[in-house]
């Protein structure tokens, strides 16, 4: 474990802060700040999302299967580990990580749409297909496809049923085994479906279960508003260590910060592009643009939703850390029924990020290699960890988990800062097409030096 934890240690305080603000901050400015400019197209496009451009599932459905994989453990586990490792201030730099980061969600899932290719039911795509289209190297998209793999299909989906069964034993006194049988299960049942029952599922239990959360915070918060200003003040000042007396306090709450800001809302990190692509849609930008307004529901919305019920219920000093700790403090807020009803937002949202993170890893693995038995062997492995998670510590697959996403992290924010100027291009195509009152539609002869690439889109 000590190489992994230098490994993890290098990674995460050098070179991912510095390539994911960097890259998100350079995107802001090439775009004009394209996440606050076209905020009303990003809603207009989520609209106006329910019709599909021939085959291929809907813009909503490949937004809501991206979300699923974002709402999960991440925004209620993740937010609680962040503040009680890295105090108030974390919060803070998650949503730096949001702001910045959706411009490199922009950018990722446009060039997922630019780059997808036809499937057996529906579109594939993501970054393994467009390093290997836009940039030609096979082996930079094998490793990646590797990487998502391992880490979604896998490593990921072990945690989200071990938040699972945590939750349900802490609420109902239920065996983590018999949780572990149920998740695999259910598992199974749903991914054996494909894409179009996974997002049918998602597209209905993701945004009600949102939004049920996010009332139940501002519950929290209208009940304690007198605690409202000291709580951002605690944020403000622990982000930049007004308040600490050492420095390290600081780089903690940074760290923090962008790991499980980056866990939760995924901009950057190369899973979300997957979902992307599977979108028909007139326009590459439109769903760049869907996927963008993502980053904000994840991070803006529900991990500010769990640090408000966190820091507002006074619980951060409890000693307690991860899903018990946001249980804590609605107990201590709003009863134990509060508690009551976490668990089973916990249970919907690890459940529809599990049977998400699985779709990653599918359509990577068809990447590598488009052979049913593989398919087969992965849904195994799938429910097999699944069953695992429950019943097993997961410190080490944390922290492996951990490595292999800082490296597919890294793989794609090399790639989208490489073939960034087709997206940019794109943009532009889209906001002129806008100005001249149009339905933007993309056609391939606008880059025609990669039109032999882009094979699903029209001439």
């Amino acid at each position: 474990m000590g190489a992994i934890d230098a490994i993890n240690e290098f990674l995460w305080s050098y070179v991912l802060i510095v390539v994911l603000l960097g890259g998100g901050l350079w995107f802001t400015l090439r775009t004009r700040c394209v996440q606050l400019r076209l905020l009303p197209d990003m809603m207009r496009s989520l609209a106006s999302s329910g019709s599909r451009h021939g085959r291929g599932i809907s813009s909503f459905q490949a937004f809501a299967l991206s979300l699923a994989s974002r709402v999960g453990t991440g925004n209620i586990a993740g937010v609680a580990i962040a503040i009680a490792m890295g105090g108030p201030g974390a919060v803070f730099w998650m949503w730096v990580v949001a702001i910045l980061g959706s411009a490199n969600a922009f950018v990722e899932s446009t060039l997922a749409q630019l780059f997808k290719v036809r499937g057996r039911n529906s579109f594939r795509g993501g970054p393994a297909y467009y390093i290997s289209l836009g940039i030609e190297s096979r082996a930079w998209a094998v490793t990646f496809a590797v990487l998502i793999t391992a880490t979604f299909a896998l490593a990921f989906n072990s945690v989200q049923c071990n938040t699972v069964a945590l939750a349900l034993e802490r609420s109902f006194g239920v065996e983590p085994l018999y949780t572990g049988i149920a998740c695999s299960a259910l598992t199974l049942i749903v991914i054996c479906g494909g894409v179009r029952r996974i997002a049918v599922v998602n597209q209905v239990v993701v945004p009600v279960m949102a939004v049920l959360y996010i009332l139940l915070a501002l519950y929290v918060v209208a009940t304690r508003i007198e605690m409202f200003p000291s709580v951002m003040k605690s944020i403000v000042s622990s982000a930049f260590g007004i308040n600490q007396a050492a420095g390290g306090a600081v780089g903690m709450a940074v760290i923090m910060g962008v790991k499980r800001g980056l866990f939760s809302n995924e901009a950057g990190e190369g899973s979300t592009p997957n979902a992307a692509a599977t979108a028909a849609v007139s326009h590459p930008v439109k769903q760049g643009l869907v996927q963008t307004l993502g980053v904000y529901v994840d991070t803006l919305l529900v991990c500010t939703a769990t640090a408000f019920i966190i820091l507002c219920s006074g619980a951060m000093d409890s000693g307690l850390t991860g899903i018990e700790l946001t249980q804590s403090a609605l107990d201590s807020e709003v009863g134990a029924a509060a508690s009551v009803f976490v668990a089973v937002a916990v249970v919907l949202f690890a459940f529809t990020s599990i049977i998400a993170n699985y779709y990653y890893g599918e359509t990577n693995l068809a990447f590598i290699r488009d052979s049913r038995t593989l398919i087969y062997a992965l849904r195994a492995a799938t429910a097999a960890v699944v069953l695992a998670g429950a019943v097993l510590p997961l410190t080490t697959a944390w922290a492996l988990a951990d490595v292999t996403m800082a490296l597919m992290t890294l793989c794609n924010m090399l790639a989208i800062i490489w073939l960034g100027r087709y997206a940019l291009r794109l943009l532009d195509d889209y906001t002129a097409q806008r100005s001249r009152g149009l339905d933007p539609e993309y056609h391939s002869s606008t880059c025609p030096e990669i039109a032999a690439r882009t094979t699903c889109w029209p001439e």
